[in-house]
């Protein structure tokens, strides 16, 4: 997924998400398989919009996109936009 990729090449935006989660950097291979993973990088690049722009700036996304995909992936709740 782009966001993975984009957080690998920010130190700092990479060292926030693994504080946030409570991964550690070589779980990341394993967990980018489960959907919930891709749900919670989604979360993060969401819940802070100078990230969200960021992330869209580097990867030619428009946050859009980002926003249908947190909403594909995220499971109902508050946060899902899905109420």
């Amino acid at each position: 997924m782009a966001v993975l990729g984009w957080l690998a090449s920010e130190p700092d935006m990479l060292g926030r998400f693994l504080a946030l989660t409570g991964l550690e950097a070589g779980q990341l291979r394993q967990a980018v398989d489960d959907p919930d993973f891709l749900a919670g990088m989604l979360d993060f690049v969401m819940a802070h919009e100078p990230t969200l722009l960021a992330f869209c700036e580097a990867s030619g996304t428009k946050p859009e996109a980002v926003a249908a995909a947190w909403r594909h992936f995220s499971k109902p709740g508050l946060d899902s936009g899905q109420y």
